[in-house]
């Protein structure tokens, strides 16, 4: 399929204002069902963190999402249109952006280069064109510019020409934040941003993801076992367990449901 960038970037409004909606997704591997019918919505603008125990279910989300599953039922739409006949090598420039659980970086370059990835999905040549400047001096001189101004942004310009091998585990992972950013996601995805970062950094991170939020104008689907971050960022929570959701509302709403209480967050004694 041929789609061009002003087919597939302008946002059809839908009359909940939600971006991205699961219905009924159910994925198998093998005889393990890793989703059952699940089904829920990000809107716009809005931070929703998606929870649950290992194996209920988040990241197959994401990679259902992202177009890496195909699932066995049901259907998944972003901005009203159907994912299901993209491929997956589509999903940045249709303006889905995403963070893994474990990094997904190349060490080899430097970290303006590593941003340089996720900008050029926009472009009219490859980026390892770009990189080696044969017949793309003016694209390669502004993707380096958006990839350093997004770099300051997300506090780490000073390294901009440093190789991403050997930094710090929470310099990576505002890193991979970055790059995400740079293929102007409406929506992004973030798969355990939290994870291996000190207790100074998670409460950072949290207060950054609020402001990319605010910032970009975008809407963020999280996954992270760290709650409290969850709970005091998102506007709306999803929570899942073997495959379903079991619970969708406010942090508080989310708090108080026995479903979610019994499966996730502990039962008080």
């Amino acid at each position: 399929m041929t789609t061009s960038r002003s087919d597939i970037s302008a946002p059809m409004a839908t009359p909940q204002g939600e971006l991205l909606r699961l219905d009924g997704v159910t994925l198998r591997f093998g005889g393990v069902v890793a989703l059952s019918e699940a089904s829920f919505a990000v809107r716009e603008r809005e931070i929703c963190g998606l929870i649950g125990p290992n194996g209920a279910g988040k990241t197959t989300v994401f990679n259902v999402v992202s177009r890496i599953y195909e699932p066995a039922a049901g259907n998944v739409t972003f901005h009203g249109r159907s994912l299901m006949k993209y491929p997956a090598h589509r999903m940045a420039k249709l303006g889905i952006g995403r963070t893994f659980q474990n990094l997904a970086l190349f060490p080899s370059m430097t970290l303006t280069e590593n941003v340089m990835v996720g900008a050029h999905v926009h472009g009219k040549v490859g980026f390892g064109r770009a990189v080696a400047r044969f017949g793309a001096s003016a694209e390669n001189k502004r993707v380096r510019a958006r990839a350093e101004e997004l770099l300051d942004r997300v506090g780490l310009g000073p390294w901009r020409d440093h190789l991403a091998d050997g930094l710090p585990f929470g310099t990576l992972k505002k890193l991979e934040i970055a790059r995400a950013l740079a293929c102007e996601p409406s929506l992004l995805l973030l798969d355990e941003p939290a994870a291996g970062l000190t207790h100074g950094e998670v409460d950072e991170l949290g207060a950054g993801i609020r402001a990319i939020r605010d910032d970009f104008g975008l809407s963020i689907l999280l996954v992270e076992h760290h709650m409290a971050m969850v709970m005091s960022i998102s506007d709306r929570v999803v929570a899942m367990e073997f495959g379903k959701v079991i619970g969708d509302g406010t942090p508080e709403e989310i708090r108080n449901n026995p479903a979610v209480v019994e499966a996730y967050l502990g039962v008080e004694p």
